[in-house]
């Protein structure tokens, strides 16, 4: 083995030792620079926590080298607008002037738990709280800026970005009104809307049966990824009861009144609902009976509709609650008075609906409780009364005055309105097939 291959092989293993080196190295800065970057951005967050937020709210938005920092918050169980500003690591003066200007927003009466809140800092001005937005609902949110003129901040409701969709649905209904709407996935909301506006003249428990069917027509709202985050209005509806069409049209009679109308121009609302409750079944009465746990004859001076626990029960008229409390053999118990001639009862509740206490005025169709079993009840019912000139009377064969009944320019500006739905829906209808 000659000198020259041997110096050539100690050149190779050298080149390859150091290359070796050259790579640990590397990687050996590339770690230290990869620790002390990390230590870096840990500290620039805990600085910026420590300038901006007393606490730490996730989702920083904004780049870190910018002069705006956007901090997004959502609401939490025993919150308040004062605790979530006292976050902010902000003036005094400031704070107050930002509380202020969002107490004083009537549509942030009250502060709702998940409610989002997104605050624009400016890093560099002397008031730090620029912009503020907070979400009022799926489809708006109130926007608080800060004015460097009238120092103070000017605040304006906007929509959030959706786009609203016409929508038809129709369908057979061979179980009940709302699996056969879900199966067509129409949002429940939707479906007790459509059971509110007929509860003036159609009993869904009695008055339904297997194949007969519904249209309806309604507002839909999707998100820019085409999600369905609320609906509207329902524009027209139809429910086919044994060949017999109950046609009704949405119609604003004056302005910002509006009602439904059947074909004729006779609105479908009257003084009490026929039901109060959808879905229920007629389990006793109006008249005399066996008392059920007491044991002797009795009058029964309601009608006991028997649904699950937590049914929502609506109010059949507009009126205020005159009782919202413990009724003895009743349970809870709601009374509502209509007007001078009409009151209304409704007992064994499980609960009230939110707000409903004496005092409260309640509009037609709206909940007001919820089906339970309290008081002397032998299982979850609702047992609802109707007084008539302080006479307790037959709900089901009350017969009631219809409501408002379109005439002259009211009636020809109700038929153009009409003929507009009519065309949307041929329309809607021809897009499906």
């Amino acid at each position: 083995m000659n000198k020259l291959y041997i110096r050539n092989k100690l050149k190779e293993f050298s080149i390859f030792f150091w290359l070796i080196g050259a790579m640990f190295i590397a990687l050996s800065i590339y770690k230290i620079y990869e620790e002390n970057s990390k230590q870096n951005a840990e500290q620039i967050y805990k600085i910026l926590d420590n300038l901006y937020f007393k606490k730490t709210i996730k989702n920083i938005t904004s780049n870190l080298d910018s002069r705006y920092l956007s901090f997004k918050y959502k609401a939490k169980p025993g919150d308040t607008y004062e605790k979530i500003i006292d976050y902010l690591e902000i003036d005094n003066n400031e704070r107050k002037l930002l509380l202020k200007s969002i107490l004083n927003n009537k549509s942030l009466k009250t502060l709702k738990t998940n409610q989002k809140f997104n605050f624009k800092i400016d890093k560099l001005n002397k008031i730090k709280v620029i912009e503020l937005r907070v979400e009022t609902d799926k489809k708006n949110e109130i926007v608080f800026v800060y004015n460097q003129k009238t120092e103070n901040y000017l605040s304006k409701k906007i929509q959030k970005n959706f786009q609203k969709n016409i929508v038809y649905k129709e369908a057979v209904i061979t179980n009940s009104l709302y699996n056969s709407a879900l199966n067509i996935n129409i949002k429940p909301n939707i479906i007790i809307e459509f059971a509110r506006i007929y509860g003036f003249q159609v009993d869904f428990q009695r008055d339904i049966w297997k194949n007969d069917s519904f249209q309806i027509i309604y507002e839909e709202f999707k998100n820019t990824e085409g999600k369905i985050i609320d609906t509207g209005e329902i524009i027209f509806a139809n429910l086919k009861l044994q060949d017999t069409d109950l046609q009704l049209y949405r119609y604003e009679y004056e302005k910002g009144k509006i009602d439904y109308f059947d074909e004729n121009g006779k609105s479908i609302k009257k003084t009490l609902m026929k039901t109060p409750i959808n879905g229920a079944r007629l389990s006793s009465s109006f008249g005399k009976r066996k008392h059920p746990i007491l044991g002797y004859t009795k009058m029964h001076t309601g009608t006991d509709f028997a649904a699950p626990t937590g049914t929502p029960i609506m109010a059949s008229g507009d009126g205020i609650v005159t009782k919202a409390s413990w009724c003895g053999g009743g349970g809870n118990c709601v009374k509502i008075k209509h007007n001078s001639k009409y009151q209304t009862i409704y007992a064994h509740m499980s609960k009230f609906a939110k707000g409903i206490k004496k005092g409260k005025r309640v509009k037609q169709g709206q909940i007001i409780g919820y089906v339970g079993s309290t008081g002397l009840s032998t299982g979850p019912h609702l047992h609802y009364e109707v007084i008539e000139n302080g006479r307790k009377i037959n709900s089901q064969k009350l017969k009631l005055p219809s409501g408002k009944i379109l005439k002259n320019n009211d009636r020809k500006n109700f038929e153009v309105s009409k003929i507009k739905i009519d065309v949307l829906k041929s329309d809607l209808i021809t897009n499906l097939n």
